[in-house]
């Protein structure tokens, strides 16, 4: 008796459940065995900066947790572009993530010709920290409150000059939110770092900036800058009794200077439920609380649906932004 051999679609479709199960049985054992080797983290901004200074912070506690090295690299660029550019195309292991600042909401709507897709290229880790900041003048501008700032820029259009790390970065968003929400004229003037705009700020080359409450603090003691608000959604823990900019004379405003962990989009989820649960224990842990306190940064770390929500209304928050202040970056 001869016995017929399978049908050939038969045949097919078993070699293609074959090849299926064997695909998820892989990934599933990938996951569980994550990570089985170092871990790149690459930093968007340029170093010695607060974004760097946290994913620092952050890559040797995770380092320590996972028990697996975990290498940063600097990669500044475009306002974060080029480092978001490099993690995009990298493969979807776990084994390359991005740190990021609030510039990443805005690269969506202010960059013209992206070689990556910023919405569907990238998925959120976890928001690592806010990092508390602050609105300085110079001491020979002839204001000491937000008020007064508002009313001298209106009765002076384009006097008052602020300096930011570089087109899209965070002091250029803020201060254009700001200029947005009062009816101001200032002019933006960009530098490449954070750095550069603190020198000629000191030097009275500069009206005035938002920048980091650590970086400025010892400036504010020697009399060197005056400060006169933050620009969070609440009062900075470094410095209670400073008012926030919306407390202060703008209600409504309100604009928090996040760090984030970004993955590939096809990362596996069992590997991106750990990764945002290392964030959350690493910054809302007792080891880092007084290192952030000195640094004023905020632990900000949720779960991913929260993480998710969150970045995708921030995007949404700066596309308007971008597009009323016609900010573009070549």
């Amino acid at each position: 008796m001869q016995v017929k051999s399978p049908a050939p679609v038969y045949c097919r479709r078993i070699a293609v459940a074959c090849v299926t199960a064997l695909t998820v049985m892989t990934q599933f054992a990938s996951a569980q065995s994550y990570p089985a080797k170092p871990i790149r983290l690459i930093v968007s901004l340029a170093p010695a900066g607060g974004m760097d200074v946290t994913s620092r912070m952050f890559a040797q506690k995770l380092s320590e947790h996972l028990s697996q090295q975990v290498v940063v690299e600097n990669r500044p660029g475009a306002g974060g572009a080029v480092g978001s550019d490099l993690v995009a195309k990298a493969p979807a292991d776990g084994y390359t993530l991005l740190t990021a600042s609030i510039a990443y909401a805005v690269i969506p709507s202010s960059h013209k010709n992206l070689p990556y897709d910023p919405v569907h290229d990238l998925t959120p880790v976890g928001v690592m920290v806010n990092a508390a900041n602050i609105l300085v003048v110079h001491p020979s501008v002839p204001v000491k409150s937000v008020k007064e700032l508002i009313a001298f820029a209106k009765a002076h259009p384009g006097a008052l000059s602020y300096s930011s790390g570089g087109n899209g970065a965070a002091a250029h968003l803020m201060l254009e939110a700001f200029k947005l929400a009062t009816g101001t004229d200032m002019l933006h003037v960009p530098y490449k770092g954070t750095g550069p705009g603190m020198v000629d700020l000191l030097a009275g080359r500069i009206s005035l900036t938002i920048t980091g409450i650590a970086s400025s603090l010892e400036y504010i003691k020697q009399g060197k800058l005056r400060q006169l608000a933050t620009p969070g959604t609440k009062r900075s823990l470094a410095m209670p009794d400073l008012p926030t900019i919306a407390e202060a004379g703008v209600p409504g405003y309100a604009v928090d200077n996040w760090y984030a962990v970004f993955a590939p989009a096809a990362t596996p989820k069992e590997v991106l439920a750990q990764l945002n649960s290392e964030v959350i224990k690493i910054f809302h842990g007792p080891d880092l609380k007084d290192r952030l306190a000195a640094l004023g940064l905020e632990p900000a770390g949720e779960p991913l649906p929260a993480t998710n929500a969150y970045i995708k209304s921030e995007m949404a928050r700066w596309t308007k932004v971008v597009k009323a202040a016609k900010i573009v970056v070549e």
